[in-house]
């Protein structure tokens, strides 16, 4: 018999799932797409199925059902009432998730934001090992963010710590679809690096990949394109360091693929902009998109950690009912 828990990433269109061991060894991994085609319940429903198929199997497989489960899942998520309260891709408001999961399984679930999830299994086994504080900024279609404080992720009072994405760097700049205009994932992530670039080059194909080819190529638009987004990258990367004092900065997400094409101006931008700051390392991310996934099996652990014999915690495998 192998004890395990269940690890699931939800994204926008697909989901990645793992059964992980005590030791961290990976024993299954599997895909699905959400189904977000098919409206809002189809995607509770996949969840729901897809995680009962992986408790099957780790019946079948490992000698017996997994002891805990951990979900990673996009937009607004309320972490303790385990309540995944809104996700514009998805289409769902105020979804029980937790719950669903811990009726449907039998076993204790938590819930997790996705950027906060990837960013727990970053700083603990990943880029940010070792350090006890760190920040970790995925650049990618839009712009979030993780602190992590002493092995954990700081969630904050309502569930939104680490939208740096939505840091003002630009006053009176692009209009955002959160209310306002000028904030730094309207710059510098890789779908706004994406569209300027298609606008400057004339391919409306282009992307921020293709950006980053013709900057290494010397191409001065590319170049301009490029710096553009580093320097609003650096001010809202400052605008985060001098409130939150991170050892470690770790960037993943898309734009980060571009390795030293983006890492050495950015370092050196960062390093222009600080003044009485402490610069910290500045690093890329090391998991990938194996991040949510990884940080939902430690979710989990963690989860395992404080309901074990012993613990003072309430008995998670008995939620109060509910209807999806």
């Amino acid at each position: 018999m192998v004890r395990h828990v269940i690890a699931l990433d939800v994204g926008g269109t697909g989901m990645k799932a793992a059964l992980v061991g005590d030791d961290g060894e990976l024993l299954h991994l599997a895909r699905r797409a959400t189904g977000r085609e098919r409206g809002p319940d189809a995607v509770v429903g996949t969840i729901l199925d897809f995680a009962a198929e992986l408790h099957a199997h780790g019946a079948a497989h490992h000698g017996a059902p997994a002891v805990a489960a951990g979900i990673a899942v996009p937009g607004i998520v309320d972490e303790e009432r385990g309540v995944a309260a809104y996700a514009a891709n998805l289409g769902w408001r105020d979804v029980p998730l937790r719950a669903l999961l811990t009726q449907r399984l039998g076993i204790p679930v938590a819930l997790g934001h996705d950027v906060r999830t990837g960013g727990l299994a970053e700083g603990r086994i990943g880029a940010g090992k070792g350090a006890d504080r760190f920040l970790f900024v995925p650049l990618g279609t839009g712009i979030a963010g993780a602190i992590g404080i002493g092995g954990r992720v700081e969630a904050g009072a309502h569930g939104f710590a680490g939208e740096i994405g939505h840091i003002v760097v630009r006053p009176s700049g692009v209009s955002c679809p959160c209310g306002q205009h000028g904030c730094l994932e309207r710059y510098a992530s890789a779908s706004a690096v994406s569209e300027a670039w298609a606008a400057a080059c004339g391919d409306p194909d282009a992307d921020a990949a293709d950006c980053a080819k013709a900057v290494a190529s010397g191409d001065p638009d590319a170049v301009r394109v490029w710096q553009e987004a580093v320097d609003a990258l650096a001010d809202g990367l400052v605008t985060a360091l001098t409130l939150l004092d991170p050892r470690t900065l770790i960037i993943g997400g898309g734009l980060a693929e571009a390795g030293e094409v983006l890492f050495q101006p950015l370092r050196d931008a960062v390093r222009r902009r600080v003044t009485f700051q402490k610069l910290p390392a500045i690093v890329p991310a090391a998991l990938g998109d194996s991040a949510g996934c990884l940080g939902a099996g430690l979710l989990a652990r963690d989860l395992l950690d404080r309901t074990e014999p012993g613990s003072t915690d309430l008995d998670p495998t008995d939620p109060p009912e509910v209807t999806a």
